[in-house]
């Protein structure tokens, strides 16, 4: 039996996310993307972006006023009831002002600290996930499991790149040298997608560093109510310096890759 309290939880990051997705996708102009590379489409996908994030906080305030906040566009509040909301409004901004469907809204709830309910919708790919802690994860009604075992050599993995360009030149350098260890590796652009597409079967594997904790929240939390392992470094949790979801038998050595490669530094 799943408590309560993160039933309720989910149930108002589910119609939270779902408002904010009907926002981003009935409210992008239909030539953003004919815009890409002057500086005003980007101003308008910072302005949904804040929107967003003022839908979600407002609704759920509305309905829970002691919960705390933590969400990328600025929300940030303690509260009292011991209840943390973290929110991702527009995961995947890139692919938002080209016109690309891989984003997402992404909501969890932490209660003193520990996640337990998660939620990331991606409107223009029809799919909303979800998960409450020990309840399992599900796309819609339907359960997701990770993909069965399958050796390093024949599994698919995601990652992602910063913005920095120092950053990314030594990301880039490091996934030179991985590809040839994986089937292929891809690079879809929303961290809270390609956890769930761990979670799904669809990804063995993913891998990044420089996430935030919005941006992993929620399907970090997914990915594990689907049978996957996630975490960073070796002993530590996922975090900014390097995040890691992958299917159990696959999980060890991705990181023991990862960590001889150096993922994790500049």
């Amino acid at each position: 039996m799943t408590d309560p309290l993160h039933r309720e939880l989910l149930g108002l990051a589910l119609e939270a996310a779902r408002r904010a997705g009907e926002l981003l996708r009935d409210g992008r102009p239909a030539d953003l993307a004919v815009a890409a590379t002057k500086t005003s489409p980007i101003d308008v996908v910072t302005e949904m972006d804040i929107a967003a994030e003022k839908l979600i906080t407002g609704y759920l305030g509305e309905r829970r006023p002691h919960d705390g906040f933590l969400g990328e566009e600025g929300a940030s509040s303690e509260g009292t009831s011991g209840v943390r909301w973290v929110i991702d409004p527009l995961d995947g901004t890139v692919n938002y002002l080209y016109g690309l469907p891989t984003w997402a809204v992404s909501i969890a709830a932490e209660q003193d600290g520990r996640r337990v309910a998660g939620v990331v919708a991606a409107p223009m790919r029809g799919e909303t996930y979800h998960a409450v802690l020990g309840g399992g994860a599900f796309e819609g009604e339907r359960p997701l499991r990770c993909r069965p075992p399958a050796p390093l050599s024949q599994s698919l993995v995601a990652t992602g790149f910063a913005y920095v360009q120092s950053v990314r030149a030594h990301q880039a350098d490091v996934a030179q040298r991985l590809i040839p260890r994986f089937r292929d590796i891809r690079r879809g652009g929303s961290a809270a997608i390609d956890l769930c597409d761990v979670a799904a079967g669809r990804l063995d594997g993913y891998y990044e560093r420089g996430l935030n904790p919005w941006d992993l929240a929620a399907g970090d939390l997914i990915a594990r109510e689907a049978g996957a392992l996630t975490g960073g470094r070796p002993g530590t949790p996922a975090s900014g310096e390097l995040a890691i979801a992958a299917s159990p038998q696959l999980f060890g050595p991705l990181q023991a890759l990862l960590e001889e490669h150096g993922a994790w530094h500049d």
